[in-house]
């Protein structure tokens, strides 16, 4: 019926891991993917934070439990970031959403799965990077590894 597909995102570009899923869940596949706090976001440091942060502080003047709502955690983080990649308000983005999941490390019912990895989305060692745990800690994230 739907096959699945598993992903290890160990040194995988935010990004380009995201744009890589989508393909995936729009064409009816289930999409697990785990290790989401080794995951890379590229660029400055102060950039990056700065741009995460400002995200965070966005609210309404009259009432701020209004929203928008950004994530702390780095499972939550990939997740928003492929919903961005999705058409998640109509049904077939919503079903295409229900179908991806995402683990912050590797579950112990899935250590004996085999695990994918993108080639095309692998973080070439550039001189600025953040991975998500450490971005997810400037964020607020109080989960010890």
């Amino acid at each position: 019926m739907n096959e699945t597909v598993y992903i290890n995102a160990k040194n995988l570009v935010l990004g380009r891991l995201s744009s890589s899923l989508v393909p995936h869940l729009l064409a009816g596949r289930n999409v697990i993917v785990v290790n989401a706090e080794q995951a890379v976001v590229t660029g400055s440091r102060k950039f990056v934070l700065s741009k995460y942060l400002n995200a965070r502080a966005r609210r309404t003047l009259t009432n701020p439990r209004r929203g928008p709502f950004f994530p702390r955690f780095p499972d939550r983080i990939i997740r928003r970031t492929v919903r961005g990649m999705l058409p998640y308000k109509t049904p077939s983005g919503k079903d295409a959403f229900k179908r991806l999941t995402v683990y912050i490390s590797t579950p112990e019912e899935l250590k004996s799965q085999t695990f994918e990895t993108i080639d095309s989305a692998q973080f070439r060692n550039k001189s600025e990077f953040l991975t998500l745990k450490e971005l997810s800690r400037e964020l607020g994230w109080r989960y010890a590894l």
